[in-house]
């Protein structure tokens, strides 16, 4: 289905917390493997290298900084170098900056693009219609969301059945109504299933071209790469571990990381445990509901092990902005006993500082309550609600 019209604030082209977030060189890189054509180019941390790179491919060039963050050309981190003196110099500005939080450590440095027209194009789920989505408009270089504001009618949607997939007939129908020129349309169409190739084979949450650009002489092209993976989905791709390696983590999120949680550092005070994402978010949530603030959003998933508990723990105890911990449980095929007996065994073995507020409910709840019932005391509490147990934990931190 091809429609043309607003794009609605909750269609889900953003990502969920479980995905690798590609730098751009990355993002072109996993692109080329499917056949889209990119920029030449390499990526490097070195300034020397840079212009080894740039007398390569040949000038122009343009030297773009690779960070986890957008408004790189107006911090000065995307530049045009006509020549070898040129192309030092903008390395070595660009390497250090620091962008919105982010410190330059890499540059992509690539040969410069004659550009006749910019467009847009993008593939993710929509989930609540339970297709993929793919977007497609005639004015790109731009915000997907600006255009959606200032001119919706510009952006050519269509939706596709996983089971059946995206046809030429289909991908051309959908270039059409996106109003290109008609001299891309050969080249984009193309490109574009090229690109739901690669978001379907290559287990993605977004593959996004912006500008996806016509060149003078009529070839069709991806100036631009944003690539988000399904972390879920990386055993059946080993190359992604090179991906892992390179997403911003802070120091809690780096710990959390390699213990195999599911962690999200936030700037509160009350930590927050508990067992599945759906769970989390709302523990975070309630927290924010009753006046707190939450230091993280942790999910210690399905397992109620005490070294799992130790983790956790261990990375919320270390992080100093905390000054109570909400462990939210709710229990399915995890029993309400085993969860009590992993906290206090984990308690055991992690000095804690800061006093521990539970909610306990679900499988076998009661007999894990029996369990904790004798070990409370000023730092080990227990509530029978999650929002009694928020306040509480909300009134610790303060």
């Amino acid at each position: 289905m091809i429609s043309v019209g607003e794009l609605r604030a909750d269609e889900p082209r953003w990502v969920q917390s479980d995905a690798m977030d590609l730098l751009e060189y990355q993002g072109k890189q996993f692109f080329a493997q499917y056949g889209i054509p990119v920029s030449d180019g390499e990526a490097t941390g070195d300034v020397e290298e840079a212009v080894a790179i740039a007398n390569r491919v040949g000038y122009p060039v343009v030297v773009k900084a690779q960070v986890h963050t957008g408004g790189r050309g107006k911090a000065g981190g995307v530049k045009l170098a006509e020549n070898e003196v040129e192309a030092r110099e903008h390395a070595g500005n660009i390497l250090g900056l620091d962008i919105k939080g982010h410190i330059v450590k890499t540059i992509w440095v690539e040969k410069a693009s004659d550009i006749a027209e910019e467009y847009y194009a993008s593939f993710t789920l929509d989930r609540s219609a339970k297709q993929y989505l793919g977007m497609l408009s005639a004015e790109g270089g731009v915000e997907i969301e600006t255009v959606a504001e200032e001119n919706p009618d510009a952006i050519a949607k269509i939706h596709v059945n996983p089971a059946e997939g995206l046809s030429e007939a289909q991908c051309r129908q959908w270039v059409v109504a996106a109003n290109l020129n008609p001299d891309a349309t050969e080249g984009a169409v193309d490109i574009l299933m090229k690109l739901y190739e690669a978001y379907v084979q290559g287990d993605a949450d977004l593959v996004e071209i912006n500008p996806l650009i016509l060149k003078p002489t009529g070839e069709v092209h991806a100036l631009d790469a944003k690539v988000s993976l399904d972390s879920n989905a990386d055993f059946r791709h080993p190359d992604y571990e090179q991906y892992d390696a390179t997403q911003p983590r802070d120091e809690r999120e780096t710990a959390a990381h390699e213990k195999g949680l599911q962690y999200v550092g936030l700037e509160g005070t009350v930590g927050v445990i508990a067992n599945g994402a759906g769970l989390a978010m709302s523990t975070v949530d309630v927290v924010n509901q009753v006046g707190g603030k939450p230091a993280n959003f942790l999910d210690v998933g399905g397992g109620a092990n005490a070294d799992m508990f130790a983790d956790a723990m261990n990375v919320i105890n270390n992080d100093p902005s905390v000054k109570s911990i909400f462990i939210n449980i709710f229990g399915g095929i995890t029993r309400g006993e085993e969860v009590a007996n992993g906290i206090l065994e984990a308690m055991e073995r992690v000095s804690i500082d800061a006093p521990i507020v539970i909610r306990l409910d679900g499988t076998n709840a009661d007999e894990g309550r029996a369990i904790l019932e004798p070990r409370l005391n000023d730092k080990l509490m227990m509530e029978p609600t999650m929002l009694e147990a928020a306040r509480r934990a909300v009134e610790l931190a303060e």
